[in-house]
């Protein structure tokens, strides 16, 4: 017991540098996208940081207009998913020049719209985005991983 006291206690590994670095993650996202050989091709995922989640957090806001007044503001759910999958997928990279002259469109969230034009496609994405990220990690399955430490 004084042990794990002494280990709770040690801030030693919150310090920079001490956590594991996360790795990239690939999981395939449509069965339409394979390589010559017929393989699918896989994407690929790399967790963004909290910062970069406020910040677009607040591009995405819009506002909350009652009897053609602004009210407040909220965010917009969708758009903002749309964002953090965008900026998880590190490939297809969806706001590459190509990719964007090929859609017709300067909107990365509009070419994976394009890209992923079938709407299992497009959710699968956006679910495998939010477990990326951790948002779909509950405290029991926190607890689930550390006890099989």
């Amino acid at each position: 017991m004084a042990e794990n006291q002494e280990q709770a206690l040690d801030l030693s590994f919150f310090m920079p540098g001490k956590a594991e670095v996360v790795e990239e993650v690939k999981a395939p996202i449509s069965t339409r996208f394979k390589d010559k050989a017929g393989n699918l091709i896989p994407f690929v995922f790399k967790p963004i940081s909290t910062e970069r989640v406020d910040e677009i957090e607040k591009m995405s806001m819009r506002n909350i207009v009652r009897k053609n007044r602004v009210v407040g503001k909220e965010v917009d759910q969708s758009r903002f998913m749309a964002r953090i999958a965008v900026e998880t997928t590190v490939y297809p990279n969806f706001k590459a020049e190509e990719l964007r002259k090929a859609y017709k469109t300067e909107d990365p969230v509009e070419v994976a719209k394009k890209v992923l034009h079938v709407a299992g496609e497009y959710s699968e994405w956006i679910s495998k985005v939010s477990d990326v990220n951790g948002f779909d990690q509950s405290v029991e399955d926190l607890e689930e991983t550390a006890k099989n430490l």
